[in-house]
């Protein structure tokens, strides 16, 4: 049996978890907070984030840095045993240690991203780090969690959840690849 793919959500329905994602945040976060978007995914996400937290506040949009952090590849296989973070030299120039961060990825899996993110912010001296992601696949493996999630979903080890974002992809959606 070849692979098949079903799209679990799509762009009107991601827009509605966005909606509410925003919302929460705009509870957790101080008005001075930062955005941190974990590319490739998670940044075009802050961004969608960024600009639904200002019509909210009617505030101007929150400060968005992106950090290349990489351990798997979109299929799900190890690309790195350990998992790699490049510096951002604009976040190691700020005075974090009076500032919330809000770190944004697209599919928090076993936690290895999450975590090296936290670190290497605390490492820089940030005092309060927040996460938020769309989907929380409820398996890590590691110490983390993510303080905002948009969508929970449980489906079978094998499976593979893909966040399609633009202007990564064309169409916003969440699919489920499920191998044979």
């Amino acid at each position: 049996m070849p692979e098949q793919r079903f799209c679990l959500y799509n762009n009107q329905e991601l827009q509605a978890v966005l909606d509410a994602m925003a919302r929460e945040a705009a509870l957790l976060l101080p008005a001075d907070a930062l955005l941190v978007g974990i590319l490739r995914r998670g940044e075009p996400l802050a961004r969608m984030l960024q600009q639904r937290l200002a019509r909210l506040s009617g505030a101007a949009e929150l400060p968005l840095y992106s950090l290349k952090v990489k351990r798997y590849a979109d299929d799900l296989t190890l690309v790195h045993g350990n998992t790699a973070l490049t510096d951002n030299p604009e976040l190691a120039q700020l005075n974090l240690a009076d500032k919330t961060l809000l770190v944004v990825d697209d599919v928090l899996y076993h936690g290895h991203s999450l975590l090296r993110t936290c670190a290497y912010l605390a490492h820089l001296g940030a005092r309060e780090v927040r996460t938020a992601v769309l989907v929380d696949r409820c398996i890590g493996k590691q110490p983390i969690h993510a303080d905002i999630v948009g969508l929970r979903l449980q489906v079978a080890p094998g499976d593979v959840i893909e966040c399609n974002v633009p202007p990564y992809e064309e169409h916003f959606r969440v699919e489920v690849l499920r191998r044979s």
